[in-house]
């Protein structure tokens, strides 16, 4: 038997590593305005639920709700941004499905 044969057998079997890793996509977690939840209450579920979120911002992303109607509030990785948008459905916000970034 020679030393080749594995060689050989292992290059066949193993998987091609030449294909160009691709990023995680990226989803935007949008909360939408309604008739019905205060801007005390939009803010304070900002606060609690997306990481890094400070008061200033979450008082403005309220107030964009508000004038436009809704506000991008979070943007990462998909499971991630499943969550935020599952726990502030859960507090009772208006939530767009969410969208590749």
């Amino acid at each position: 038997m020679t030393t080749e044969a594995p060689t050989r057998l292992a290059q066949q079997s193993s998987p091609s590593r030449t294909g160009v890793r691709q990023p995680y996509p990226h989803f935007k977690v949008i909360v939408l305005d309604d008739d019905f939840n205060t801007f005390q209450h939009v803010t304070e579920c900002l606060l609690k639920y997306i990481p890094g979120m400070t008061l200033p911002l979450a008082r403005q992303l309220t107030v964009q709700v508000d004038a436009e109607g809704q506000a991008v509030v979070w943007v990462g990785p998909q499971e991630q941004a499943e969550l935020y948008h599952q726990q502030l459905l859960r507090e009772g916000l208006t939530m767009a499905p969410l969208e590749p970034a």
